[in-house]
């Protein structure tokens, strides 16, 4: 998932993009609420993290704002506000989940990969396609019953691949869902793990369309 990362405590900022990273996610990282309004005109993230006492614009009114700008991104609060009218005053603006500081980087981790299937409409946490087996929470892939190992990148394209069989994503969209700001990224990244992918799975479970993308069959 590309998420959207607003924190102005750089210790708090870099442990939870470090971390979501290490998850497979593309996290960019803002610190003040007028750039994270600006990001969020300019790129279609799936997640914002949000802290709320932040420079420049707090928190509770950059998320009002995106409401009302009709933005349907999720929004997960990471604040140290823990009373509960700071928990309902954030619901009420327009968050989807809340999670007090300190947290732990596994919970928020697990909270992450809900709202991503509460957004897609996704019921259950094992995604399953024909003999293909991906489980997001284990971060463990197997074919006809058999665990098949796949680096963290490889891991990730599949799950996008997988969220919507039939469809082609094309090498910006992928490249936009594995990097986020900042990263590196070789002009053959993209097709190295698909490589990787075709030759752990079988070259028939991942199809390109020719000038458009690449894509997993419906029926497999």
């Amino acid at each position: 998932m590309r998420l959207l990362l607003v924190e102005d405590d750089p210790m708090v900022g870099a442990a939870v993009q470090r971390g979501l990273r290490q998850e497979g996610h593309a996290v960019d990282w803002v610190e003040d609420g007028v750039a994270a309004a600006l990001a969020l005109r300019d790129h279609p993230f799936e997640l914002v993290l949000l802290d709320l006492g932040l420079p420049r614009q707090d928190g509770l009114s950059l998320l009002r704002g995106i409401r009302t700008e009709g933005n349907p991104v999720p929004v997960l609060i990471l604040t140290a506000r823990d009373s509960i009218a700071d928990r309902i005053a954030g619901l009420d603006a327009g968050a989807d989940d809340y999670l007090v500081k300190p947290f732990d980087l596994d919970e928020l981790a697990a909270r992450v990969r809900a709202l991503g299937r509460r957004q897609r409409g996704q019921a259950e946490p094992v995604v399953s396609h024909g003999a293909l087996t991906l489980d997001p929470a284990a971060h463990a892939v197997s074919l006809d019953d058999r665990p098949v190992r796949l680096s963290a990148r490889e891991f990730a394209l599949l799950q996008s691949l997988l969220e919507q069989p039939g469809r082609p994503l094309s090498r910006s969209q992928l490249e936009d869902r594995l990097y986020g700001w900042g990263e590196e990224v070789e002009s053959n990244a993209i097709e190295v793990y698909i490589h990787g992918l075709r030759r752990k799975l079988g070259a028939g479970w991942i199809l390109n369309l020719r000038g458009v993308g690449w894509y997993v069959p419906e029926n497999p």
